[in-house]
């Protein structure tokens, strides 16, 4: 008889909201805030680099999302 194999998977915290869209204007997702690199390398950042940036997307989101001062 065979043993049952388990695989277990950590699961990672994501800020990722499934709206995966990129702002030209400044280089964040608009979902997420993170830049693209940011969004490559996710799974192999550490957890205290996640955490860090984690806390860093609030504000990243609301200055990005901030009437730009060169409009009119």
């Amino acid at each position: 008889m065979f043993g049952s194999i388990r695989l277990e998977t950590a699961m990672i915290e994501t800020p990722c909201t499934k709206i995966c869209t990129m702002d030209p204007r400044t280089r964040l997702c608009l979902g997420c805030g993170r830049t693209i690199d940011e969004i490559a390398r996710w799974g192999t950042m550490g957890a205290a680099e996640r955490q860090r940036l984690m806390q860093e997307l609030p504000a990243r989101i609301a200055t990005a999302r901030a009437p730009s001062a060169t409009t009119g």
